[in-house]
């Protein structure tokens, strides 16, 4: 039982740390950055592209609704774009933007950083 105490105040300190420090100096919080670094590993793996929606909720552990928020936020500072499928108009595909990618290389270090300040 208080291992599992131990882990929750882990967790608290290091998203506390992230979102601190992410938005301060970039403006983004500890989920902003993870979907923005998503983006940018499915672009490292398979080339420049974009990513479903439903891809990255299975990855960043939000629901639907609130990764829609988050992900609204992040194409209203010009981070990704929205893009429509071709093939199934139901389908949406996030995509980074140049933007995004920018502001990911720059905030990447710093996460690094603070994690391994709060977790070593």
């Amino acid at each position: 039982m208080f291992e599992w105490r131990d882990v929750l105040a882990r967790h608290a300190a290091v998203s506390c740390a992230l979102d601190r420090t992410l938005g301060e100096q970039f403006g983004l919080g500890m989920s902003e950055f993870e979907v923005l670094e998503r983006l940018w590993e499915d672009e490292l793996r398979v080339g420049p592209g974009k990513l479903r929606v439903q891809e990255i909720a299975q990855t960043v552990h939000l629901s639907q609704s609130a990764l829609s928020r988050l992900i609204g936020r992040l194409e209203k500072d010009g981070l990704v774009a929205r893009v429509m499928c071709e093939l199934d108009r139901r389908g949406i595909f996030v995509a980074l933007t140049d933007e995004g990618r920018a502001r990911y290389q720059e905030a990447q270090p710093i996460h690094r950083e603070v994690l391994a300040r709060t977790l070593g």
